[in-house]
């Protein structure tokens, strides 16, 4: 088996089958985001950033110095939904009437991303009081979510894409992956010829992707979800990492961070953890059953607060696991829900 690339390798690489990756501030703790530039035909752009002037001023900066501007872009493709990554596609559509492509399971929310955000609200906040997160934190993140709205945007989808479809350019085909977990609508792009993935944040090198529980996307004709029923985004997540590690891919280009060039050892490792994390959880629930906020709260302390949807996910999702298991199950109270350990964690091995 021939050796990882290097960081350098890999972008080097990639600019040389066109593909330039532009880095444009957020205001978000995750910092940086990674845009693709595919000089092909069309000029493609794989998303947009947030919805800020500096975001958009960097961009204009960088199309600048491969030789583009923003009215050059024919179209524009969307990794997922969240608002890092769609923010200025509404701004970018007008200035350059690109076409717009995305999962066929995004364009409803795309296309109404106002309604869909407060649907996203709602479903948020029923699944926060559901699991033990006091209502006064649940009213401040609801306050925070909206706000937050407007670093993100929506557009029409002119290219609906399909799992398993290809997005053909006139130098490369890219056949279109649905990998959800992280988010519901995670869109990989697979170069084959190239054994490059464009992979958005479905895998990030320096930090773990964050399987969040969110309100699933149906097709037309597919049922919404039960009155509390929830997706179990983490073991969802798992199993699209599974089928990405079956990929021979020498490149995967994240939406933030440096290239990966050894994913199998990266999702091999994110394996790794997510078991840990499971065994810890477990130890927790050894003494008396406990809501998922009382988890994270022994998890994490006060970050269960600040950041209470995402630390809820997270136990969630590893929950989820060990209800798979036969470890925990799910007691309710009083519309709350806790989690009682049946086993002990097993020993590391």
């Amino acid at each position: 088996m021939a050796e990882p690339l290097s960081t350098e390798q890999a972008r080097a690489e990639a600019a040389r089958a066109g593909i330039h990756a532009l880095s444009i501030p957020t205001p978000f703790l995750v910092g940086r985001v990674n845009l693709y530039l595919i000089e092909d035909e069309p000029l493609t752009l794989v998303d947009v950033g947030p919805n800020s002037g500096k975001a958009l001023d960097e961009l204009e900066q960088a199309l600048a110095r491969l030789g583009h501007r923003v009215e050059d872009l024919r179209l524009i493709v969307l990794t997922h939904q969240h608002i890092d990554h769609i923010g200025l596609v509404d701004v970018l559509v007008r200035r350059s009437g690109a076409e717009v492509a995305a999962l066929d399971r995004l364009a409803p929310y795309l296309g109404d991303y106002h309604g869909a955000t407060e649907r996203d609200d709602e479903f948020a906040v029923a699944l926060m009081q559901r699991h033990g997160i006091p209502a006064d934190v649940t009213q401040a993140l609801r306050a925070v979510s909206t706000a937050f709205r407007a670093w993100g945007s929506g557009a029409d989808v002119t290219r609906p894409l399909a799992d398993g479809s290809t997005l053909r350019l006139r130098d490369r085909s890219l056949q279109v992956l649905h990998r959800p977990g992280h988010s519901p609508s995670d869109t990989t792009f697979w170069d084959a010829e190239r054994e490059l993935l464009i992979g958005g944040d479905h895998l990030i090198k320096h930090i773990s992707s964050n399987p969040l529980v969110a309100r699933p996307l149906p097709l037309p004709g597919e049922p919404e979800p039960a009155p509390g029923e929830r997706p179990e985004a983490l073991r969802t997540y798992l199993a699209s990492l599974a089928a990405t590690r079956e990929l021979p891919a020498r490149i995967v280009l994240s939406g933030h961070g440096e290239p990966v060039t050894d994913h199998v050892a990266l999702i091999d490792e994110r394996a790794g953890m997510t078991a840990r994390r499971a065994r810890k959880i477990l130890g927790l629930l050894q003494e008396r059953p406990l809501t998922a906020y009382e988890v994270a709260q022994r998890m994490w302390g006060n970050v269960a607060v600040t950041q209470a949807f995402l630390t809820l996910s997270e136990v969630l999702g590893h929950a989820d696991l060990l209800r798979a298991d036969g470890s925990v199950r799910e007691l309710e109270q009083d519309g709350v829900v806790r989690f009682e350990a049946l086993v002990a964690p097993a020993s590391p091995a």
